[in-house]
């Protein structure tokens, strides 16, 4: 029996992509091991699958300065020895890692022990993790055109991100009924993440007068953040957070609003919906997600806002150009080279198993 150790965590967008290989990993007859951090949200969404869960010791490597920065390194360390000793006693055929700093022990502990490793990078320029396991990695699996240029040469491999395949299979009328909705007018779906967008939610909120007299909105505004004046607004739907569900509300929705992580943007261009991206500021992060939004929009797939434009024009400008135009970026989509990330990367995880 083939043996495949995935790794990944930090954050759920470090470990959904596993989930989504799973099926066929099982199908295909691998014995699957996970390792993440001790107590990370890894081992919480792993678990439910009945996969063997190995946690290791795991420090971040941060670009500010932070006391833990001087103690971190040692757990980095402690990790790689766990790691090592992990791979040793499995003595798995692959590795796949999704990154985040758990990954990088794991990755480093695999090439020293001769086991082959594939990483994923979601986001157009590869973060810390990523940059330093590449070195480590025989092939490297990425979302966007442009990322191909930032890798090492003959490394890197257009896939596109891995999505659970039941996002696939939603039932419209379910969530029509779920939502009190009617089928007269089109749905808008938006969705903020499962700690929701303050700047989108307010600017959906303030242009509700105006969107609700050609459509109904699903708000996933998240956790706290539900606005219970507006509760009994007709074809208005809130919600803090859905999960079972969601392909349903999916299934349902004509265009979807969102922020512009990779993985969730990923879903969007595999479910063919039209999308208005709102990416969060560089004030707030890294600038992936800007980059990840204009990546998007010149290969036809999503209209883009920067919050920073975002007022309540824009937006009502934004929404009707989108909705008016939406069989442009469904056949943009349709046309992707990423139409199978799945079969694309346990393609790579197979060949680099049987060497």
């Amino acid at each position: 029996m083939k043996r495949i150790i995935l790794t990944g965590g930090g954050t759920a967008g470090h470990v959904t992509p596993n989930i989504a290989l799973i099926p066929k990993l099982r199908e295909l007859g691998y014995d699957i091991q996970y390792i993440g951090s001790y107590n990370g949200i890894e081992k919480e969404l792993i678990e439910p699958f009945g996969i063997p869960y190995h946690g290791i010791s795991s420090g971040k490597l941060r670009r500010y300065f932070s006391l833990q920065n001087f103690t971190d390194p040692f757990r980095v360390i402690k990790g790689f020895g766990e790691a090592r000793k992990l791979i040793k006693g499995l003595k798995p055929d692959v590795i796949f890692s999704k990154g985040g700093f758990v990954s990088v022990p794991v990755v480093l502990a695999g090439k020293r022990c001769k086991v082959p490793v594939i990483i994923h990078e979601s986001d157009m320029t590869p973060g810390l993790a990523n940059k330093l396991a590449i070195p480590s990695a025989v092939k490297v699996c990425c979302n966007f055109p442009e990322t191909l240029d930032a890798l090492p040469e003959g490394k890197a491999v257009l896939t596109g991100s891995p999505i659970r395949q039941e996002l696939l299979t939603g039932d419209k009328d379910a969530a029509r009924k779920m939502c009190g909705f009617t089928d007269e007018k089109p749905v808008i779906l938006v969705i903020g993440g499962s700690l929701g967008a303050v700047a989108v939610n307010e600017a959906v909120r303030a242009a509700l007068p105006e969107l609700l007299k050609q459509f109904q909105i699903i708000h996933l505004c998240g956790k706290g953040k539900v606005d219970h004046s507006l509760k009994e607004i007709k074809g208005y739907c809130q919600f803090e957070y859905i999960k079972n569900e969601l392909r349903d509300l999916f299934a349902l929705a004509d265009v979807v609003i969102s922020r512009a992580g990779a993985n969730a943007i990923c879903e969007l261009l595999a479910l063919r919906k039209p999308n208005l991206l709102i990416p969060l500021s560089a004030r707030a992060s890294r600038g992936d997600q800007i980059l990840n939004a204009h990546s998007f929009e010149r290969q036809g797939f999503s209209l883009v806002i920067e919050e920073e434009q975002l007022t309540n024009a824009t937006l009502l400008d934004a929404v009707h150009n989108l909705y008016e135009n939406r069989d442009q970026f469904i056949n943009a989509m349709h046309n992707s080279g990423q139409q199978d990330p799945i079969a694309t990367i346990i393609g790579l995880i197979e060949e680099a198993a049987a060497k």
